[in-house]
């Protein structure tokens, strides 16, 4: 069953990062990421996606629909707060010095951004790493997988290789989220939002945090998490 998070979202960052947001606001009345990164990461991603639902600053602009980089900026910034709130299983990785993984299947619908945006970050202890796949004969070395609207007719067949191993798969083709894949991006008017499919999550034997939850448009299925 699908439940509609867009309402939830000034309550969670009233109790989670102490802010008081009224009906209309707009980004003028939103702190700083900076000013609010002492809160914790959950408040970051949250004016993040608060940010993309409220401003017209964080709507893609007419001229960037043209220019892909500039979404791709945005959808780079989400996939590393993502992870964040994200656990897998021991066995997921090599061993406890591996990096955790980011792939794109195909080009780079990224330009770059994606490589950029994660260079020199780290979650916990685990450095991030990039890899651009041409096949998917390394796709069980991901950890969070990306599928690009590119590859929309196979779609289907690279959630299939990955079914039940411990992958996030994020993806922007229409109904990715009810198609079985993990975290679906999707436009709102001109707003990048993200679907969640906590069914699948809890198939490949993730854990995902409750808090990145509140932050979906929608949520297919259930899912265990803090």
């Amino acid at each position: 069953m699908a439940v509609d998070h867009t309402n939830r979202l000034r309550a969670s960052l009233r109790q989670g990062c102490g802010l008081r947001l009224e009906p209309g606001a707009t980004r003028k009345g939103i702190p700083s990421l900076r000013a609010a990164h002492h809160r914790g990461q959950f408040c970051v991603l949250a004016l993040a996606a608060l940010a993309a639902l409220l401003s017209p600053a964080a709507v893609i602009p007419s001229w960037a629909q043209a220019n892909p980089p500039e979404e791709y900026q945005i959808k780079a910034a989400f996939l590393f707060h993502f992870a964040q709130f994200v656990e897998w299983p021991a066995g997921a990785f090599k061993d406890g010095n591996s990096a955790l993984t980011y792939c794109t299947v195909g080009g780079d619908p990224f330009r770059g951004a994606l490589d950029d945006s994660l260079r020199a970050k780290v979650i916990g202890e685990r450095g991030m790493r990039v890899q651009h796949l041409k096949q998917l004969d390394a796709v069980h070395d991901c950890q969070v997988l990306f599928i690009g609207a590119a590859q929309s007719k196979n779609a289907a067949s690279i959630l299939a290789s990955v079914k039940g191993d411990p992958v996030l798969t994020v993806g922007e083709t229409p109904h990715f989220a009810e198609d079985g894949g993990m975290i679906g991006f999707c436009l709102e008017g001109n707003k990048i939002r993200f679907e969640i499919n906590a069914g699948a999550v809890s198939a490949a034997k993730l854990k995902m945090s409750a808090r990145l939850l509140t932050l979906a448009k929608t949520v297919i299925g259930t899912a265990g998490g803090d």
